[in-house]
């Protein structure tokens, strides 16, 4: 009787906790919240994300000869001609940033929205950011992971191979041709993206924007190429005012990493150099003002106040090239200044805020692709006129960023009708003026400056490069690719050339 007894009272507590247990795997569950994240809220981080990291300011602003540091060091980089891959390295930043923190969030957008009718605008707008992302990442690395790209969440492809630059171009053509025209404003126009709130006219616009960049980097390697994409890239309409600028914007959860840099304990280690201080010197030009600042007197950083600031362009010295901060003293002595503290610098207060936008790709730099494509004869129109807007769009811009920047219309008119556009000099002119139009754009300078040849830069003097030639030629694969995608790597490596800043990318012809 005692062992049914105890059977029984086994019985009943096995039934009580099966019966406690039902449920308790969604205890912790809402019932309310969604079951998916919403695909527009990772295409607003992948956008935040793109913001340039602030290693720009040790590679490619350096390499155009706009801003660079005489701190050697960790720093070492595009004013000294010197490789830095190491696991930190500053060339390693858009890779390692793009790879991890954008495109792998664009390729999850685009796997969401891809066969969904209702998401069809932003499957197309996550199309474009994706080549404009793919065009900055092959164009300072080459031959890099493009189709097989970001897959490592959805088919656990974590060694991606790497695709030719010349693949990667016909694919972005196709890519922003598609996307662009399939965006349409009669279906959901996903007012919830943050960069122009599901205007489409504006995303239109912008693709075709970065599809004529596309067309007109091919310019040395295939022409014919060239000129067809820039006839569709204006056939279906490129940006018109700065309303149209692709930017990452001011936001809560955006700080620009190059601001943030120069208003960081690096504060006092970035300069304006002198070839680009003579230049607008040179010319006049109102932008040196909405630029620059130097700290007149300054024998330190902490002695870089307010008081001692001077915005007058008569004032700044643009600080000289080939000197680290060991040489640079002595040559600031010469230079006539208290201390290397005292050459001019970019305004921190102005253009280098911590939430100052990221322009990516501009009217500005679009009405002087025109200018370069009409003068070609790729498009028609006046390169003059496309000059001119191109040099008014910009000194417009720099009072978008900071109403201290703005340049008044009197001096904007001034301006141009002293520096005409020269048809003999056309590519000189619209090069160089996209050099000054792209300040703060370094991979977008960098780029332009390889496949132009202008602004006509003298070389780097500075006696430690690494280099053979004359300037470098693309930024080497970070040695995370160099542990860990081995053998992918290294056939990139074997079909374009040496892993060093000498070796050409494909659309960079000699």
């Amino acid at each position: 009787m005692k062992k049914i007894q105890l059977i029984l009272a086994l019985a009943i507590m096995l039934a009580a906790t099966s019966s406690c247990d039902k449920g308790f795997d969604t205890l912790n569950i809402n019932p309310t919240a969604a079951t998916a994240l919403n695909p527009v809220f990772t295409f607003n981080n992948a956008m935040i994300n793109t913001a340039f990291p602030g290693s720009i300011l040790v590679f490619e602003e350096p390499i155009v000869q706009q801003m660079f540091s005489p701190n050697s060091g960790v720093l070492a980089g595009g004013n000294f001609n010197i490789d830095n891959r190491g696991p930190a390295g500053p060339n390693a930043a858009i890779w390692q940033g793009y790879y991890q923190n954008v495109v792998r969030y664009l390729v999850d957008v685009i796997n969401q929205t891809k066969s969904d009718p209702t998401r069809a605008n932003l499957y197309n707008m996550a199309r474009i950011w994706k080549a404009y992302v793919f065009q900055v990442l092959t164009d300072s690395y080459g031959d890099i992971p493009y189709s097989q790209a970001g897959l490592g969440y959805l088919s656990s492809n974590i060694l991606p191979k790497y695709d030719t630059q010349e693949s990667i171009y016909t694919d972005l053509i196709k890519e922003l041709t598609e996307a662009t025209a399939a965006l349409d404003a009669t279906k959901p126009t996903e007012a919830g993206e943050i960069t122009y709130g599901g205007d489409i006219g504006k995303w239109k616009r912008a693709g075709n924007s970065i599809l004529l960049r596309v067309g007109m980097r091919l310019s040395k390697i295939n022409p014919t190429l060239a000129q067809s994409t820039v006839q569709k890239a204006v056939a279906g309409g490129v940006m018109q005012t700065n309303a149209d600028n692709l930017a990452v914007l001011n936001n809560a959860n955006y700080k620009n990493p190059v601001g943030n840099t120069l208003n960081s304990t690096e504060a006092a280690n970035y300069y304006l150099t002198k070839y680009f201080v003579d230049y607008l010197k040179s010319t006049a030009d109102p932008r040196l003002a909405s630029i620059a600042v130097r700290y007149v007197g300054a024998k330190s950083g902490p002695e870089q106040t307010a008081a001692k600031a001077n915005r007058d362009p008569a004032v700044q010295v643009g600080m000289p090239l080939g000197f680290d901060n060991g040489t640079i003293p002595a040559q600031a002595t010469k230079d006539g200044l208290a201390s290397f503290y005292d050459y001019t610098q970019l305004d921190r207060t102005r253009l280098g805020r911590f939430d100052a936008p990221t322009f990516l790709v501009t009217h500005a730099q679009t009405q002087l692709l025109l200018a370069e494509a009409a003068q070609r004869g790729w498009t028609t129109g006046d390169p003059a006129t496309f000059y001119n807007a191109g040099i008014t769009a910009h000194m417009q811009q720099l009072g978008i960023v900071d109403a201290g920047s703005a340049v008044a219309p009197a001096a904007i008119t001034a301006y141009v009708q002293a520096n005409p556009y020269v048809a003999a000099r056309g590519l000189q002119l619209i090069n160089t003026q996209y050099w000054v139009a792209s300040f703060l754009n370094g991979p977008e300078a960098f780029a332009n400056f390889r496949r132009s040849g202008f602004p006509a830069l003298t070389p780097n003097p500075y006696p430690g490069k690494e280099i053979k030639g004359n300037f470098i030629n693309r930024l080497s694969y970070p040695d995370s690719e160099i542990s860990v995608n081995t053998t992918n790597r290294q056939e990139a490596v074997a079909r374009q050339g040496a892993d060093n800043q000498d070796t050409r990318v494909w659309w960079d012809k000699q």
